[in-house]
């Protein structure tokens, strides 16, 4: 299926083709190759940053063969979970097999990174290191995949606003929108820029960063939300006699919590730089980091 999609006010067309080529007759999809691509880089750059937080790369690599499968599953079932109805079949039964396609969209991205966190803390126990450090490096693997897997709606021409005339809008099927994954994409960037900042100048405590990107994520998404066309919604509940959207109400829910611990941990309560994760290392493991990260 080819899909026209332009930006009238920057002049360009695109006529994209969802399947990017065919192998032994089976259509492999830009959707899932771009979710490939953000997994791959987000892995490359959160190995070479790993022992900047106490972290062996070859464990956190350990990690993602578990949590990244794992996250795409709890994504899938997110999404499938508030839309239901379409996966059922003329009889009333579910479409299973429709469920399984997840190369024809629907991915949840909250969902993903709940079942993900669920299998750090796991993976975290039975390793017995620390779960903030990993969340740490964890955050930052999640706004490269972010940013990189948004550019997977732009080729399902999906996941985008209510029409708009501004200069930057988007067509789409006759219709001319906000570029909401466009503005998530850009959200994710500057998000990556902040984390990078805090953790070469100003990471004082062990889950900084990820409070940091719960925090950033959750005010971007609050407001993309509320401008995209195709929101999951709460089971048809209303709040004031708006119908209310499942990720707006879940990413301001968790913002506030992650500001709220932000405040504590920076305002109430004093970190010193020994408890640090990456500071309680041995001298032997902080050489077998040194070797990992080369």
């Amino acid at each position: 299926m080819i899909n026209t999609v332009t930006f009238p006010g920057l002049g360009l067309e695109f006529q994209l083709d969802r399947v990017a080529l065919v192998v032994l007759g089976h259509p492999i999809y830009w959707y899932g190759i771009i979710i490939a691509l953000g997994v791959v880089l987000a892995v490359a750059v959160c190995c070479r940053l790993a022992p900047r937080l106490g972290i062996v790369p070859d464990h956190l690599l350990d990690l993602v063969l578990v949590a990244v499968p794992l996250g795409v599953v709890g994504a899938r079932l997110y999404y499938i979970l508030f839309y239901l109805d379409l996966y059922r079949t003329p009889a009333g039964g579910l479409d299973f097999l429709a469920m399984l396609r997840v190369w024809d969209g629907g991915l949840a991205i909250y969902g993903g990174i709940i079942v993900s966190a669920l299998a750090t803390v796991i993976f975290c126990r039975v390793r017995r290191v620390k779960f903030a450090a990993y969340a740490d490096i964890g955050a930052i693997g999640l706004l490269i995949g972010q940013a990189v897997g948004r550019w997977g709606n732009f080729f399902n021409a999906e996941a985008y606003g209510g029409e708009t005339a501004l200069p930057w809008r988007m067509g789409v099927n006759g219709v001319e929108v906000h570029p909401t994954f466009l503005y998530e994409s850009l959200w994710n960037l500057l998000g990556l820029a902040l984390l990078l900042v805090i953790l070469f100048r100003f990471r004082r405590f062990d889950g900084q960063l990820f409070l940091t990107y719960v925090l950033w994520y959750g005010l971007g998404r609050a407001w993309i939300e509320g401008l995209r066309a195709d929101s999951l919604y709460l089971f048809g509940l209303r709040l004031f006699g708006a119908p209310i959207r499942v990720s707006q109400l879940v990413a301001a829910l968790s913002a506030l919590a992650a500001l709220g611990c932000l405040i504590y941990h920076l305002g109430v309560r004093r970190h010193t730089p020994e408890e640090l994760y990456v500071n309680q290392m041995s001298e032997k493991e902080r050489e077998t980091h040194d070797d990992s990260g080369r």
